[in-house]
């Protein structure tokens, strides 16, 4: 069978992001170490050009409950950091490794990775960040009761982020309706934005960021990269916060969501990400469940899990 990739949301087709969030439910609702036979004797190269918690821990701790050995590589102590071509490493990697997760920042790198001759996983780059929003969606469904479609989701801040770009990638795939909203000179490629068409609405105005939304997502303002920005972000930004007032105006059962590491204070406030509302650290933990599934389907191994 010829490999298959992760570098962007429609990588999949609807049928087989169905197929692997099923697989991602009979996972997380078997014990941990269940399925350490289901790839054992593979191995996981978990590529980190950017700093990382959520991504490192979940990749390698899931790898490891499938029974693969994970193997991190950041780019201090490797050939990387001095200079050697994605590809070349791409290439030795394959020889070595069943899969590789690359956590990046120009999707030209990405790409470059994804000549290796073994599936690439995009773990985060520039353009988008694939696996928190298919682990966003499975967050949604379980604390929702019911699928994603159909449902108005809100993403509030940098529109033209990674995060918004994702979801923005999710809304026709998925059937959802995504409001994105923030300052009129933060947002999505055109080109992005008319190909999700009537599933996505433009909001430049605050107060009406969260009207009617079942879900509200948020992100930091500044990203990696970024710091040099970061003034003029803040004043940018101002008034888009995800606070109690914004949240009035969603849906009485709505749910907020944050990928993490959050600027509390900032982009969210610590009553919203500490209140009943939050379910950031769900979403937090479906990181593991969501790349666990998806290293099964990628691999071969999903009609293994039943």
């Amino acid at each position: 069978m010829p490999k298959r990739d992760f570098l962007t949301l429609t990588d999949l087709s609807l049928a087989e992001a169905t197929r692997v969030l099923a697989i991602a439910r009979t996972l997380k609702a078997e014990p941990k170490g269940a399925r350490t036979g289901l790839l054992a004797g593979r191995s996981l190269a978990v590529v980190l050009e950017k700093a990382s918690t959520r991504t490192r821990v979940s990749f390698e701790v899931g790898a490891a409950q499938l029974g693969m050995h994970p193997v991190v590589i950041g780019t201090q102590g490797s050939q990387l950091g001095r200079g050697e071509p994605i590809k070349d490493t791409a290439r030795v990697l394959a020889r070595y490794c069943d899969a590789i997760v690359f956590r990046t920042s120009a999707t030209e790198r990405l790409r470059e990775m994804a000549t290796a001759a073994v599936p690439v996983v995009n773990a985060l780059s520039d353009d988008g960040h694939p696996v928190q929003v298919l682990c966003d969606v499975l967050t949604v469904e379980e604390q929702l009761g019911a699928g994603i479609a159909g449902k108005r989701i809100a993403f509030v801040g940098d529109c033209s982020s990674n995060m918004a770009r994702s979801w923005l990638e999710a809304a026709p795939m998925f059937g959802f309706h995504l409001v994105l909203a923030g300052p009129s000179s933060y947002g999505p490629p055109p080109g992005e934005l008319a190909r999700a068409g009537a599933h996505v609405t433009r909001v430049e105005d605050p107060a009406h960021a969260a009207d009617r939304c079942d879900v509200v997502n948020t992100d930091v303002w500044t990203s990696m990269g970024q710091e040099a920005e970061g003034q003029e972000r803040t004043e940018a930004f101002s008034g888009w916060r995800v606070e109690d007032r914004m949240m009035s105006r969603a849906k009485p059962g709505a749910i907020v969501l944050h990928c993490l590491p959050a600027h509390r204070g900032e982009e969210i406030d610590e009553g919203t990400i500490e209140g009943p509302r939050s379910r950031v650290w769900d979403q937090a933990e479906n990181r593991l469940h969501v790349q666990k599934a998806l290293l099964v389907w990628l691999l071969g191994a999903a009609d293994r899990v039943r």
